[in-house]
């Protein structure tokens, strides 16, 4: 049966590899709906995406809540998957009050441009009704931290914010709950853990490390660098988003995580031994990758360790990740070091004055 997936977001990081995955590996149509923030680059949408039949595209804020109507009523999705979002955590420390608008009250204006088109819907086509599924992407960041001896993050982990950013997604997972026990409102949570891979905007940890070292710049570790994450290739996150989408229980929180917790310095240096074997003509004056790494100043509440326990989504969806820490790596240094364009124009700016004028 084919659907209609309305994605918010789709033009990010995460939301551009669902999409891409939508149209390349099933039948879905899908509907994509973005800002076009600085995060936001259509340039991530190969032709083979765009030019499909089965794809349409939406300049659009999910706060303003009469276009997302309109939207709706448009293209008739069968599935809304929410990814739209701010989500670095250094600008959430330097200006919080964007995450607050985006995260929390975009949500809430969503959440009521969806509840009405779900009604309506209903009224309808109550078939449709109860297929819909309002899908709600967050992060592991709302539980907070761990020490190394915790077990890691479970659906039921009380939440404990640290940044601006991690408490404007928490804000937002707890709207969508509110809205599926007060009104009915069929929805999903997932929580996902640290996500790379292609097309990753270039200020966050992996591909900053990446161009910086070709580049022959200092590689900026925070603090001692010994912060744990769990690290998730973001193919293998797009694929378990449309499976829980498909398969996933209404109500349900599902965690997905990668199963591969590596400290912050053991990643930009397993990044600098790839490089010496893929990229062994380095910038003039470096001898070493690894003699770029710089340890800097720790940033405000950094969290020590995130971990995720997904035996959940595996139990219950049957769903495990394809690639290993080492693979995704492997594959995501090869895409930067393939796609130079792609990430200067992301530097330069082209990418953003290129795109005006793109409307549905």
């Amino acid at each position: 049966m084919s659907l209609t997936f309305l994605v918010t977001g789709g033009a990010g990081f995460i939301g551009s590899a669902v999409v891409r995955e939508l149209i390349h590996a099933t039948g879905h149509r899908v509907v994509n709906v973005d800002k076009l923030t600085y995060a936001g680059n259509l340039e991530s949408l190969p032709l083979s995406v765009t030019e499909s039949a089965r794809y349409r595209f939406y300049q659009a804020d999910i706060g303003d809540r009469e276009a997302i109507s309109r939207i709706l009523d448009e293209t008739q999705p069968d599935i809304v998957m929410h990814l739209a979002a701010e989500s670095h955590v250094d600008r959430s420390i330097d200006g919080p009050a964007a995450f607050i608008e985006t995260n929390v009250m975009g949500t809430h204006e969503l959440l009521e441009a969806v509840r009405r088109y779900w009604v309506a819907l209903s009224e309808s086509e109550p078939y449709r009704a109860h297929r819909f599924r309002f899908h709600h992407i967050s992060t592991d960041e709302v539980y907070g931290d761990l020490a190394p001896q915790d077990s890691p993050f479970t659906e039921i982990t009380p939440y404990a914010p640290s940044s601006p950013y991690a408490a404007s997604k928490a804000s937002s997972d707890h709207l969508v709950r509110a809205w599926r026990r007060t009104y009915g409102l069929p929805t999903l949570v997932t929580n996902c853990s640290n996500n790379y891979g292609p097309y990753h905007f270039p200020e966050k940890l992996i591909p900053l490390v990446i161009i910086n070292a070709l580049a022959g710049k200092p590689l900026p570790v925070y603090g001692d660098g010994r912060q744990i994450r769990d690290w998730l290739y973001v193919e293998d996150h797009a694929r378990a988003l449309i499976h829980v989408a498909m398969a996933g229980n209404a109500g349900e929180t599902y965690n997905i995580g990668g199963h591969n917790e590596v400290e912050n310095i053991a990643v930009v240096r397993g990044i600098c031994d790839l490089l010496e074997s893929l990229k062994p003509d380095k910038p003039a004056g470096v001898q070493r990758y690894a003699d770029l790494i710089t340890f800097v100043t720790d940033r405000p509440g950094h969290d020590s360790r995130y971990a995720i326990d997904a035996s959940k989504l595996e139990r219950e969806l049957g769903w495990t990740p394809q690639e290993t820490f080492e693979s995704g790596l492997r594959k995501t240094v090869e895409w930067y070091l393939h796609n130079v364009e792609w990430w200067q124009r992301i530097q330069s700016g082209r990418y953003r004055g290129e795109r005006l004028g793109l409307g549905s």
